[in-house]
Protein backbone atom coordinates (compact mmCIF):
# COMPACT_ATOMS: atom_id res chain seq x y z
CA UNK A 1 0.00 0.00 0.00
CA UNK A 2 1.52 3.54 -1.03
CA UNK A 3 1.63 6.32 1.14
CA UNK A 4 -0.95 8.21 -0.29
CA UNK A 5 -3.56 5.08 0.41
CA UNK A 6 -2.40 4.53 3.52
CA UNK A 7 -2.80 8.07 4.76
CA UNK A 8 -6.37 8.34 3.06
CA UNK A 9 -7.51 5.46 4.67
CA UNK A 10 -6.25 6.78 8.26
CA UNK A 11 -7.15 10.18 7.47
CA UNK A 12 -11.19 8.11 6.77
CA UNK A 13 -10.87 6.13 10.30
CA UNK A 14 -10.04 9.36 12.22
CA UNK A 15 -13.38 11.50 10.74
CA UNK A 16 -15.49 8.02 11.30
CA UNK A 17 -14.55 8.20 15.03
CA UNK A 18 -14.81 11.97 15.12
CA UNK A 19 -18.26 11.66 13.97
CA UNK A 20 -19.07 8.93 15.36
CA UNK A 21 -17.76 11.44 18.94
CA UNK A 22 -19.59 14.35 17.49
CA UNK A 23 -22.95 12.45 17.26
CA UNK A 24 -22.56 11.08 20.66
CA UNK A 25 -22.03 14.48 22.24
CA UNK A 26 -24.86 15.48 20.54
CA UNK A 27 -22.94 18.02 18.86
CA UNK A 28 -25.06 18.56 15.27
CA UNK A 29 -22.83 21.64 13.97
CA UNK A 30 -19.72 19.16 14.36
CA UNK A 31 -21.00 16.08 13.22
CA UNK A 32 -22.36 18.15 9.94
CA UNK A 33 -18.90 19.47 9.51
CA UNK A 34 -17.14 15.88 10.25
CA UNK A 35 -19.86 14.37 7.18
CA UNK A 36 -18.80 16.75 5.16
CA UNK A 37 -15.37 16.02 5.46
CA UNK A 38 -16.32 11.86 5.89
CA UNK A 39 -17.94 12.62 2.20
CA UNK A 40 -14.80 14.82 0.70
CA UNK A 41 -12.63 11.81 1.79
CA UNK A 42 -14.65 9.24 -0.17
CA UNK A 43 -14.82 11.65 -3.20
CA UNK A 44 -11.30 11.50 -3.21
CA UNK A 45 -10.88 7.56 -2.39
CA UNK A 46 -13.29 7.00 -4.85
CA UNK A 47 -11.04 9.33 -7.86
CA UNK A 48 -8.22 7.41 -7.56
CA UNK A 49 -9.31 3.92 -7.18
CA UNK A 50 -8.97 3.49 -3.01
CA UNK A 51 -11.15 0.59 -1.64
CA UNK A 52 -12.70 2.34 1.33
CA UNK A 53 -14.83 -0.58 2.60
CA UNK A 54 -12.87 -2.35 4.86
CA UNK A 55 -12.49 1.21 6.65
CA UNK A 56 -15.96 0.56 8.55
CA UNK A 57 -16.66 -1.18 11.99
Amino acid sequence: MDAFTAGLLQRIRTTESDLTRARETGDDFLADVEQSELDDLHRLAAEHGVEIGATRA
